[in-house]
């Protein structure tokens, strides 16, 4: 299973959906040999628009395609061909061919293009959220024919976050699950730290094992609950300690995350606010744990952690050490409202069941 959020480009089996009459012949953009013939035939025409002023004449529109505009997102996130040429995996003369493409498709200069930096221009500005929008719905659209084909397949696609794939529940449980529906097939993937909330709500994932709290809208089964212990630098003065408290560690950064993941989630990892109303110090933003890792090694900043981090994540230059008087972690698995009863997710939801019947785990079972 291709895990989400890694997106080499756009894959389309089928033809490119837009459509031009030549010499009184209908002909598509795969008949012309793809999406990469058609951006160099474009691009072959005058009247160029580097200058992101003028665009062609009105009523000379022609429908972008999907690719396109994805690329035009990412373009104006990073404002450097170079950056977003390498986060969409394609050459930066590639890109440059399909912005121009795109603006005389749309009839509009989007970008203002120099030798030091890349701008948008008013129209890109305003073109910016709808075509954000676009992509979105999209993407939108194919989680859900996947999230389809997936349940009229027999498959049932689980994420997990950090070490909750290695936890003893966690192999019980997909070892009943396989023993009960020698059938179906389990994709798994590994899920980041940024993501692993998007993965399930945006139906990427079927369901996930992960570290509470949630968000609204995500149903849960308590597995197990364990404490939290800091993860430190080994040179840092507390690392060689038992157990320290949180007031100890004030004045320490901890890692941060992007926006994408849910606020109050990192709040509980990094114990903010404190109980004593110190306020919290930010460091480096980390997309998953072994960012997390390095910047703790590198002393740039904290971390709070389940307890069995100390097991499934020995890394050099880390220490851990627990955390006395913050409130346990509790792990989980994870669904949404909306698929609750679907075939495959109500038969991993019975196989965790009888996994906690069985061998119940401290705190299981809510």
């Amino acid at each position: 299973m291709d895990c989400p959020r890694f997106r080499r480009g756009d894959e389309w089996s089928g033809p490119i959906l837009s459509e031009r009459i030549v010499q009184g012949k209908e002909k598509t953009d795969a008949d012309r040999g793809g999406i990469d013939t058609v951006m160099d035939m474009d691009t072959s025409a005058e009247g160029g628009l580097a200058d992101g002023g003028k665009g062609s004449a009105a009523g000379s529109f022609r429908e972008p395609s999907v690719h396109q505009l994805r690329l035009f997102v990412v373009l104006a996130e990073e404002l450097h061909f170079g950056n977003a040429a390498r986060r969409m995996f394609i050459s930066q003369p590639a890109l440059s061919r399909q912005i121009r493409a795109l603006e005389r498709r749309l009839g509009v200069g989007l970008v203002a293009r120099s030798s030091r930096r890349v701008e948008l221009t008013p129209a890109g500005q305003v073109l910016l959220p709808e075509a954000r929008t676009a992509v979105e719905s999209v993407d939108r659209v194919r989680r859900v024919a996947q999230t389809q084909v997936r349940h009229t397949q027999g498959r049932l696609a689980i994420g997990s976050i950090g070490a909750e794939a290695q936890q003893p529940y966690t192999r019980a449980i997909l070892a009943e699950l396989r023993a009960r529906n020698p059938d179906l097939r389990l994709d798994v993937c590994s899920l980041d730290i940024a993501h692993h909330v998007l993965a399930l709500t945006e139906g990427e994932v079927d369901v996930v094992f992960l570290v509470s709290p949630m968000p609204p809208g995500i149903e849960t089964l308590t597995l197990a609950t364990e404490p939290r212990v800091a993860c430190l630098p080994s040179d840092d003065p507390l690392a060689g300690r038992a157990s320290v408290t949180v007031a100890e560690l004030a004045g320490r950064p901890v890692v941060d995350v992007p926006p994408e993941c849910p606020r109050t989630w990192w709040d509980f990892w990094a114990v903010d606010p404190r109980p004593d109303g110190t306020p919290v110090r930010y460091g480096p933003v980390v997309h998953d744990v072994e960012a997390l890792f390095l910047a703790v090694a590198h002393g740039e900043a904290i971390a709070f952690l389940p307890a069995a981090a100390r097991n499934f994540f020995p890394r050099p230059g880390v220490r851990y050490v627990e955390v006395s008087d913050v409130p346990p972690s509790t792990a989980a698995l994870a669904w949404t409202a909306r698929n609750r009863t679907t075939p495959t997710v109500k038969a991993i939801r019975r196989a965790a069941r009888t996994v906690l019947r069985r061998t119940p785990t401290p705190g299981s079972g809510r």
